[in-house]
């Protein structure tokens, strides 16, 4: 195996290493914990971009690189598989990026607003990579546990009876959605006798017609689960008011944990439902389409009605999640890059926006905060002031920093040019209006034209919506006061939106990335096939009587 091939196991093993030397410092050693999570965060980030990068390797078959890692040396579909390819390294590139500034926000005071933060985050980021990168139902059933084992801790992270509150709700949703998880995974298995992906793809497709109909109750089961996670309407009701009371980083991170469950949709649905699954072929695709939809515009209800900045961004996740998922039950390659593009958008561009609510809030006077909880018809605002003593280096021309961050968060929640945000929606419009592969005939579906319509009201709610709440905060603040903001509380907020600037200045690139990433999923052959084939490590040679002989 080469050292990129290695490189695979490094995102789960790095985090589960991290966090379990993180339990035995003293918690009263706040610098070395915060010092050895920065530095695993880094080197993972690192280790991810290297991933990207083999993985968008050109070969000489001009086929997708798929690297398979055996744990154990078991083949598949026996043992444990590890996989990488375009879709899971761009997802580690993303949660490593939110990682990154989440760690470092919260070094300015979150860090010590409860036991085990630095442990819980290295274990969070175990159990996404290992989401991402798993081959098989029954380690993404494991890896999922791990991720929300660990995000129950974060969700709870500080103090506050609102907090708890809304914490105890994320746990039992979340519980509830593991219990569908297990007893869809346990339908599959009775049914195919196989949990590995690549050899459920081959599997589906000769099921008996007596045994069909417990195979799509068992998927649909399944897919209820990843849609809990996903927010889909009406299952995202915990969303908005659970990541409104998380601490700020925490939120900032858990902008990735919706996109966990579109990640296995996305996986899951060409590649076990595709042409070649028989009967089953499209299973769930409408469903996916119109729950998408109706995701969109409850997302935008409550942009709309949302005065608490936190439950905005909340609803915005529901919005971007009804996107992806609306872009899934399309079954199209060019709507599938847009939409992939639109994600790691919308994604980045939310994470930045809970960091940076936290920093606005301070605008106002604490007293202030009184006003928001009888404007918002949701619930009350969350956030809360914190005594400790803040660290680091406060930024001059707070208001003016602060401003231009809101504007350019705006910017890319809208869609409106010229950031990444129209791109990616301008991406999905253009797939959206070809009517080349989306229908017969060449005449658009009422769907299409009703998700279209939604693409758009859903920015036009997005851009009222945080033009009410910057007029607020910037410009008629109720009782504005120059807040105090500390250099590593803004440079994570910069970092992102850095990126976001970065996928518009190289919007080419990135879209042929896209476009490649969504081409091998539509066509999971070479997927199929490196996995399955996947050769096995030879055991070291004997030595010969000569080398044995002392």
């Amino acid at each position: 195996m080469t050292w990129a091939e290695q490189l695979v196991i490094v995102p789960i093993l790095l985090p589960v290493m991290t966090g379990a030397a993180l339990l035995l410092i003293d918690e009263r050693r706040h610098v070395l914990k915060a010092a050895v999570n920065v530095l695993s965060t880094i080197a993972l980030a690192l280790v991810a971009i290297a991933l990207l990068d083999y993985a968008n390797t050109p070969t000489e078959t001009n086929t997708p690189v798929t690297s398979v890692y055996l744990l154990g040396n078991w083949p598949a579909p026996f043992g444990i598989v590890l996989v990488l390819d375009r879709l899971s390294a761009l997802m580690l590139v993303l949660t490593a990026m939110l990682a990154l500034a989440a760690v470092v926000y919260s070094l300015a005071r979150w860090h010590r607003s409860g036991p085990h933060f630095h442990t819980l985050f290295q274990f969070l980021l175990m159990g996404v990579n290992g989401a991402f990168l798993t081959g098989d139902l029954f380690n993404l059933f494991v890896f999922f546990e791990v991720m929300l084992a660990s995000s129950y801790g974060l969700v709870l992270h500080g103090s506050g009876q609102g907090r708890v509150k809304a914490g105890m709700h994320y746990v039992v949703v979340n519980l509830a959605a593991s219990s569908l998880f297990l007893i869809g995974v346990a339908m599959i298995y009775g049914v195919t006798g196989t949990l590995n992906m690549a050899d459920l793809a081959l599997r589906i497709g000769a099921v008996p017609a007596s045994d069909r109909m417990l195979l799509d109750a068992g998927a649909g089961i399944l897919g209820i689960a990843f849609l809990v996670k996903a927010g889909m309407w009406p299952l995202g009701f915990w969303l908005p008011t659970a990541y409104n009371a998380a601490a700020a980083p925490v939120a900032a991170l858990f902008a990735i944990l919706s996109k966990v469950g579109v990640y296995v949709l996305l996986r899951l649905s060409p590649l076990l439902f595709g042409v070649e699954a028989g009967p089953s072929s499209g299973f769930g695709d409408s469903w996916l389409l119109v729950g998408g939809m109706a995701t969109i515009a409850f997302g935008a209800i409550g942009v709309m009605a949302s005065q608490a900045k936190g439950r905005l961004a909340g609803y915005y996740i529901l919005v971007s999640s009804g996107t992806m998922l609306a872009a899934i039950g399309i079954a199209n390659v060019s709507a599938t890059a847009g939409a992939l593009y639109y994600m790691v958008s919308s994604t980045l561009a939310i994470s930045a926006f809970f960091l940076l609510i936290e920093l606005i809030d301070r605008v106002q006077d604490p007293s202030a905060g009184v006003l928001a909880i009888t404007l918002d018809a949701y619930g009350e605002d969350l956030e809360e002031e914190e005594t400790e003593e803040e660290i680091g280096v406060a930024i001059p021309a707070t208001l003016a920093i602060l401003g231009l961050c809101f504007a350019a968060c705006g910017l890319l929640l809208a869609g409106l040019p010229p950031l990444s945000g129209f791109i990616g929606k301008f991406a999905i419009l253009t797939a959206l209006l070809n009517p080349e592969g989306l229908t017969e005939g060449g005449n658009l579906s009422v769907a299409i034209w009703a998700f279209v319509v939604l693409l758009v009201l859903s920015g036009l709610a997005a851009m009222i919506s945080l033009t009410r709440s910057g007029i607020q905060a910037f410009w008629a603040p109720i009782e504005g006061i120059v807040p105090r903001v500390l250099l590593m509380e803004i440079a994570p907020v910069a970092f992102l939106l850095a990126l976001c600037v970065g996928l518009t200045i190289f919007g080419g690139p990135v879209m042929r990335y896209m476009d490649q990433t969504a081409q091998a999923l539509h066509t999971p052959h070479t997927y199929i096939r490196n996995v399955m084939t996947a050769p096995r490590v030879p055991p070291p040679a004997a030595p010969t009587a000569q080398e044995a002989t002392p």
